[in-house]
């Protein structure tokens, strides 16, 4: 652990429902960096709002107005992004299995997690209510033992956002 990494996490009730506003994906035609972002709507629930794939490099433009989508359960393959099924940007394999985040915020949540050296539960931990992200994180990831590797593995996965490509 690093002399600069947060001491303590305490769990803040995130679940993978908080980082779908924002996707980070690969194009499908050019296969370089792109975006799935929530379009305003008056859709009451905010899962179901309208999506739009966004690619800055080729200008591919795809619109979502489903009324389904499959979240990504496990660690045993490239992840995907629920409404387009477009493969996740921020993602790389390790040899226990796949790594991945919807984007930036939901990868330094993954990171501050792992660094920590004291994780605290959520208060209601206890409950029944256990479906938090970082509760629902494959044990791999949560093992110390394996520390060091998934810190290199989220700096790299960080690192393909600044060196697309």
């Amino acid at each position: 652990m690093s002399a600069a990494s947060p001491v303590r996490f305490r769990d803040p009730r995130s679940t993978e429902y908080d980082f779908l506003d924002s996707i980070l994906v690969h194009c499908p035609r050019c296969d370089r960096l792109a975006r799935v972002r929530r379009q305003p709507h008056a859709e009451e629930r905010p899962l179901f709002a309208p999506r739009r794939l966004v690619c800055r490099s080729c200008g591919l433009m795809r619109a979502w107005t489903g009324r389904g989508i499959g979240l990504w359960a496990g660690s045993r393959g490239p992840a995907e992004d629920p409404y387009l099924r477009a493969r996740l940007w921020l993602q790389r394999e390790t040899r226990h299995g796949w790594l991945w985040a919807y984007d930036l915020g939901h990868l330094d949540l993954i990171r501050r997690y792992v660094d920590a050296g004291l994780r605290e539960r959520a208060d209601w931990y206890d409950t029944g209510q256990k479906m938090t992200l970082v509760a629902r994180l494959p044990t791999w990831i949560k093992s110390a033992k394996h520390r060091d590797e998934v810190l290199r593995t989220v700096d790299r996965i960080r690192a393909s956002v600044l060196t697309p490509g």
